[in-house]
C-alpha cells in the first residue's frame, strides 16, 4: 500500500493539468533575454515591445488593427462600451461559459440575455438565439444590440451564421475568443468574424503571458482609435487632456516581451494540441463521448472535455492515479446567484445545465509526452470497462 502511495504521488507530480515550466525551459535563455531586455530599458508601460507585439498579433491574425489591453475581460468590455451599450439594452450571450462574458455586459448596465449551446460543440446554439432575439423584440422593452459569440474549449462558434443573423438584426458581434486565439473557421481566423474579437492572455490560456493581458481584433480604425484612447483613461491628444470616459486598460510591456517570444513557437504548439486531442480521440471515442470538430473548423484545443455521466467517479478514479482533471463549468452562467435574474431564451437553457453535470477536462499541453498520454487513455479506458 506505502509502494503505491508513493507511485500515486511521483505520477502526480510528473502530471500538471497545463506545463508551462516545460514551455520556460523551451523558451531558455532568449525568453529570459527579453524579461532581461525591458527591465534594463525601465519602459515599463507602452514600451515598444506593446506596439511590436500588436503588429505580430495583426501579422498572425490577419485582423488590421490589434489593441493589446491589461486583461480578457477588458477586451470584451472596451468594445462594448465604445459602441454605448448600457441600460435598455440586450446582450445575447452563451449561458455555458466564464462569467466574464456576461459581467462586462452587467458591468455597463445593459442586460444580458442567456442562450443555450450545442450540446455537441459546447458554443452558441443558433435556434437558441434567434428564439431570444425574437422573444426580445417581441416581449420585452430592451433593445437588442449585441451578441458575444464564446469560441469556448478552443472551438469557433459558428460564427458566420451568427455574424448573419447579428447584421440582419443591426447589432454588433463581438467575438469572445479568450480561449480560441488561432482557431478558424473556413479559413479564417475566429478573431476577425464580427465587429471585433478579443482574447485573453491568462497564463492557462493556449497564448499566455506571465500575469494578465488581453488584446482586442478589429478592422474598423473608427473602433481601434476610440479603444487606444480609452485603455489610457480616454486620453486625447496628450497625457493628461481626456476627452471620453476610460479606464486602465493597458497591456503592460514586460507581458509584451514574453508574448513575443511564446508567438514564435505558437504554430508549434497549437500542432501539438491538435496531435494529442486527435489521439485522445482515437483511444476513448469508443468509450465516452469525445468533443468533435465539425468540418470546416479548427480548434486551439484550450480543454480537451469529456461528457461523462458519473464525472466525479471518473474524476476521482484519475485522481487516485495521479491525472488531474477540471470541470469547465459546473454552474450555467443562467443559474449563477448574481445573474439567475436576468432573461434566458424562452425555451430555457436546457443543454447548459446537462452539460455543467457532465463535462470533465482532461490534459492537454503542448509538452505532454506520448506515454502520459497513453498512461491517461488507459486509466480511462479502465474505468469504463470496470
Amino acid at each position: 500500500m506505502l509502494v503505491k502511495f508513493r507511485e500515486i504521488l511521483m505520477t502526480q507530480k510528473n502530471i500538471p493539468f497545463i506545463d508551462l515550466q516545460a514551455q520556460r525551459e523551451r523558451l531558455g535563455a532568449n525568453l529570459e533575454q527579453k524579461i532581461l531586455e525591458v527591465v534594463r530599458e525601465g519602459k515599463y508601460i507602452n514600451g515598444p515591445q506593446v506596439a511590436e507585439l500588436e503588429e505580430q498579433l495583426s501579422a498572425f491574425s490577419g485582423s488590421k488593427y490589434v489593441i493589446g489591453c491589461a486583461s480578457g475581460t477588458d477586451g470584451l468590455l472596451m468594445p462594448l462600451w465604445a459602441w454605448g451599450i448600457g441600460p435598455g439594452d440586450a446582450v445575447f450571450v452563451p449561458a455555458f461559459t466564464f462569467v466574464s462574458s456576461a459581467e462586462v455586459v452587467a458591468m455597463l448596465g445593459a442586460t444580458p440575455v442567456f442562450v443555450d449551446v450545442d450540446a455537441t460543440t459546447f458554443n452558441m446554439d443558433i435556434d437558441s438565439l434567434n428564439e431570444a432575439i425574437d422573444w426580445t423584440k417581441t416581449k420585452s422593452n430592451l433593445n437588442p444590440k449585441a451578441v458575444i459569440a464564446v469560441d469556448l474549449f478552443g472551438l469557433p462558434a459558428d460564427l458566420k451564421t451568427i455574424e448573419t443573423i447579428a447584421k440582419q438584426h443591426e447589432m454588433k458581434l463581438l467575438v469572445d475568443c479568450a480561449q480560441g486565439f488561432g482557431s478558424k473557421q473556413d479559413g479564417k481566423v475566429a478573431v476577425c468574424y464580427g465587429d471585433a474579437g478579443s482574447t485573453s492572455f491568462f497564463p492557462a490560456k493556449p497564448l499566455g503571458c506571465y500575469g494578465d493581458g488581453g488584446a482586442i481584433f478589429t478592422d474598423d480604425p473608427e473602433l481601434e482609435k476610440v479603444l487606444k484612447s480609452m485603455r489610457a483613461h480616454g486620453q486625447g491628444s496628450h497625457r493628461y487632456e481626456h476627452v471620453r470616459l476610460g479606464m486602465n486598460g493597458r497591456l503592460d510591456t514586460l507581458q509584451a516581451a514574453i508574448l513575443l517570444e511564446k508567438l514564435k513557437i505558437y504554430p508549434d504548439e497549437i500542432n501539438k494540441r491538435n496531435e494529442i486531442a486527435a489521439r485522445y480521440t482515437q483511444g476513448l471515442k469508443d468509450h465516452v463521448d469525445t468533443p468533435t470538430v465539425p468540418e470546416g473548423y479548427e480548434s486551439v484545443w484550450a480543454q480537451y472535455t469529456l461528457k461523462v455521466s458519473d464525472r466525479d467517479a471518473l474524476s476521482q478514479c484519475l485522481s487516485e492515479h495521479g491525472i488531474p482533471t477540471m470541470v469547465y463549468y459546473p454552474i450555467p452562467l443562467s443559474h449563477q446567484p448574481a445573474y439567475k435574474h436576468y432573461p434566458m431564451a424562452p425555451n430555457g437553457v436546457p443543454n447548459s445545465e446537462k452539460l455543467s453535470t457532465q463535462v470533465l477536462s482532461l490534459p492537454i499541453h503542448p509538452y505532454l509526452d506520448i506515454k502520459t498520454q497513453n498512461f491517461i487513455i488507459e486509466k480511462v479506458q479502465d474505468f469504463c470497462k470496470g
